[in-house]
């Protein structure tokens, strides 16, 4: 699995750069023909990948509720995220993904509830999760280079 965690840490690089680039402004700023923004779909993969790897494998997630509520699949931006929410979105970009490679290799990942994704690949395992989550931020990845440009 080394090189799904170096996929997955290419993605986050690569998110990061364009987090920092930004301004708040532009972070939260949903371009016409969009119906999110570039903060929305950053911290979207954050929680994306907590529910996907650690909530489907019976374990404790380390963000926030109030965080999944407001970026879990099918919501929307309903107001500007703070310099502070930025801040944390931030903070767990790297800290999740460090986490979660060191649970896998201590093992802790033994159980896992099956999950049809909405593009009809099922998950199995935590494997099946970590390969799937970087599909997913790949996805995310091309819309946050599409808003970019039109912030």
């Amino acid at each position: 699995m080394t090189s799904a965690f170096n996929v997955n840490t290419t993605s986050r690089n690569m998110i990061s750069k364009i987090l920092e680039k930004h301004t708040l402004e532009q972070l939260n700023k949903i371009p016409e023909g969009f119906g999110n923004n570039l903060i929305w779909n950053i911290a979207h993969v954050i929680v994306t990948q907590q529910l996907l790897v650690y909530k489907l494998s019976g374990l404790p997630i380390i963000v926030s509720d109030e965080l999944v509520e407001k970026y879990k699949k099918g919501t929307k931006p309903e107001q500007d995220a703070t310099q502070d929410e930025v801040d944390e979105i931030k903070s767990l970009l790297f800290s999740t993904i460090e986490k979660t490679k060191e649970d896998f290799e201590n093992g802790i990942f033994k159980n896992y509830t099956e999950y049809p994704t909405s593009t009809g690949f099922v998950l199995n395992n935590i494997q099946d999760a970590l390969n799937f989550n970087n599909f997913h931020e790949g996805l995310h990845i091309g819309i946050l280079m599409s808003i970019r440009k039109l912030v």
